[in-house]
């Protein structure tokens, strides 16, 4: 649908009303102030206007922004569509459209190689709106993102980041236990001459995100349905 209101975000300098004013939006224009305030509240490094992991730090947070929430790939103005492609920990990468057909959303970073048995969480059993719903279920504050350190860049913006939230909601048939996840990794974005990203790679274990949400006691899905249908969709890390 076409976004009736655009609030402006800090933290993503693109997500603008008066640029953004047509943009076919997944669920709507995405709110960012819950999880912002999770952000800084709980980020170790505050990072200078200007320096190169705040410059990386925006980059990113734009990338993700666009990455889960706009349907139209053209529409997209941290990447060049045409040219851009993804990979989870050294993986062949696949480009927008590959990614699609994986499933989008969050199944392409939980990609795994475990036998269908033994993964606790099946991401290819997943769509891009049940991933999507299921997360931001578990995290009703979000996923916050910061920049460690910077290694390199542009145009090869190598960097090291963490990510985390509070399991506060239920997630796959587990009871919400209220800990405090986190998940680190490394990643690599590769920048062309029109400062548009045409390749992201990452790299790090899915099992700390995925065995954090996965300790809470089991019980029936009809109680996790039962929560998982607030309207969270919009507030994401």
């Amino acid at each position: 649908m076409t976004a009736p209101s655009v609030a402006e975000d800090k933290y993503r300098p693109l997500l603008r009303q008066d640029i953004e004013e047509n943009t076919k939006w997944r669920y709507g224009p995405p709110s960012y102030e819950v999880v912002n305030k999770l952000f800084e509240e709980g980020r170790t490094k505050v990072w200078a206007p200007g320096s190169p992991e705040e410059k990386v730090q925006t980059i990113v947070k734009q990338w993700e922004m666009e990455m889960f929430h706009k349907l139209d790939f053209q529409e997209n103005r941290s990447v060049d569509p045409e040219k851009y492609i993804f990979s989870l920990n050294g993986r062949k990468g696949i480009s927008l459209e590959e990614k699609r057909k994986l499933g989008g959303g969050y199944i392409p970073l939980l990609q795994t190689s475990l036998p269908e048995k033994l993964r606790p969480y099946n991401p290819y059993a997943e769509t891009a709106d049940s991933s999507h719903k299921a997360f931001t279920t578990a995290f009703p504050r979000g996923f916050a993102l910061e920049i460690l350190h910077v290694y390199s860049g542009p145009p090869e913006i190598v960097y090291k980041f963490r990510h985390w939230g509070y399991m506060e909601g239920p997630f796959n048939g587990h009871a919400p236990t209220g800990d405090k996840i986190e998940l680190y990794g490394m990643a690599i974005f590769t920048l062309d001459e029109n400062s548009k990203i045409v390749k992201v790679e990452f790299f790090y274990d899915p099992a700390e995100l995925l065995g954090g949400l996965l300790k809470g006691a089991e019980f029936e899905n009809s109680a996790e349905d039962a929560v998982a249908s607030c309207p969270v969709l919009r507030s994401t890390g």
